[in-house]
């Protein structure tokens, strides 16, 4: 029986045993600014906390007498075979909490048997990071230029090995993401971005010369209604990204899973979904699988992983991870991803903790700095 079937039926070890540990060893090692820009949001951050407000308002309905002496938590998506259903999200500026960056995550990732999603404003570039990563891998853009850059990139990452392609399209506009202001922090790859007019007019006809050129998989990162993932499915995408940024863009949007049951409504199975926001815990997970996601993207905690002890940390993390959800599968009596379903949720439970960007781990010491 493999680590990977029961993981539930393991006690972790190490310098890390719980997935808060690695949050203050993080904190100890990164300045204020890039602290600030790694827990921060927009403005007034009340998309942040509401993606912890809406994972903290689902309880869960388990059921009991299921033989879970055998949990499997693996998947197949774009191809490939995943560990867990769980994808390290794109972040910007990953070499500013590990000087490998998205080499070092990618590593870690590969060896654990989870993909990558390696952001196009990380470093290092495209092919290095793809050169580091042999496991699942995804590559994700910010549009900079026109189809035919677009289509130059794509042609790349196709070449480099790269199972999917990502477009980021919550973007139109740069955020005020006041904690980086406040502090005059800007980020090195902020500081020499150009072309951010392209992303501004990025449309369905963009999206349309994407299908018609290349058949990679599409995933387009940022759907919030279930209007805009109809029009994805309508237009061939492959792949539907739940996301607000981590509440880094628009402000006083809803918490991702809270639109996740209208985007599956609309997808009707036409394409894979994906979700983020806040999604730290194996129960955050077994949440989101139940409502229909086929995967689930973090990012603030492997970035907190790969700070505190770089790619064997990530790898811990994730170890941690994989362990809390086989927990919470297990006594959720669910052997695998395919017997969750909406009825193991049920919503409008009342939160137990004022949300923020680390509410979900109550053993942090309540100071300023984590209570975000």
């Amino acid at each position: 029986m493999g680590q990977a079937e029961a993981s539930h039926l393991f006690e972790p070890t190490g310098d890390f045993q719980c997935l808060h540990e690695f949050i203050p060893a993080a904190r100890a090692k990164l300045s204020d600014h890039l602290w600030g820009y790694l827990v921060g949001a927009a403005e007034s951050e009340t998309s942040m906390r509401r993606n912890r407000l809406a994972l903290d308002s689902l309880a869960l309905r388990p059921r009991v007498c299921v033989d879970v002496s055998k949990v499997e938590l693996g998947t197949t998506l774009f191809g490939r075979q995943w560990r867990l259903p769980v994808i390290l999200a794109p972040v910007g500026s990953l070499e500013s909490f590990e000087p490998g960056g998205a080499a070092t995550a990618g590593r870690a990732a590969s060896a654990f048997g989870v993909p990558i999603m390696v952001s196009s404003v990380t470093q290092p570039g495209l092919e290095e990071a793809a050169a580091a990563a042999p496991g699942p891998k995804i590559f994700q853009l910010y549009v900079r230029g026109d189809n035919a850059w677009v289509d130059d990139i794509v042609r790349r990452a196709v070449d480099a090995g790269y199972d999917a392609f990502a477009i980021t399209v919550d973007t139109a506009a740069y955020s005020r993401r006041e904690r980086d202001i406040a502090g005059r922090f800007v980020k090195p790859w902020r500081a020499v971005a150009t072309g951010q007019s392209y992303q501004a007019s990025f449309n369905w006809d963009n999206v349309k010369h994407f299908k018609d050129t290349h058949s990679i998989p599409l995933i387009l990162k940022g759907i919030a209604t279930a209007e805009d993932a109809a029009l994805c499915c309508e237009h061939g995408v492959d792949g539907v990204y739940v996301s607000n940024h981590g509440g880094r863009q628009l402000d006083h949007g809803r918490g991702s899973i809270d639109v996740l049951p209208e985007v599956m409504a609309a997808v009707r199975g036409r394409a894979r979904v994906i979700v983020d926001g806040s999604i730290c815990r194996g129960t955050d997970i077994v949440k989101a699988i139940a409502l229909g996601a086929d995967a689930v993207a973090i990012g603030r905690m492997y970035c907190y992983a790969l700070a505190a002890a770089g790619d064997a940390g990530v790898h811990t993390m994730l170890e941690l991870l994989e362990h809390e959800f086989g927990v919470a599968m297990a006594l959720s009596g669910a052997r695998r991803l395919n017997e969750l379903h909406p009825g193991f949720v049920f919503p409008g439970a009342p939160p137990v903790a004022q949300p923020h960007v680390h509410s979900a781990f109550p053993l942090l010491q309540p100071t300023p700095e984590y209570r975000g």
